[in-house]
């Protein structure tokens, strides 16, 4: 659990150094930080999975 917290705190800090450095958009730090939960496997990742592939869905079928 706590290499797993650890992760998810990682993804938090690149995504805003990112947004910060006007590297990426707020949408794709987003994206990289869910994708933080569900690399990291913490009990938000089975949301957070289902949230994206709802969201893929949408994107893909409009």
């Amino acid at each position: 659990m706590i290499v797993s917290v650890s992760l998810t705190v990682l993804f938090a800090i690149i995504s805003v150094l990112l947004i910060r450095g006007r590297r990426v958009s707020l949408p794709t730090a987003g994206a990289l930080w869910l994708s933080g939960f569900t690399l990291a496997s913490t009990g938000v990742a089975g949301p957070v999975n289902t949230f994206l592939a709802a969201l893929v869905a949408l994107i893909t079928h409009h």
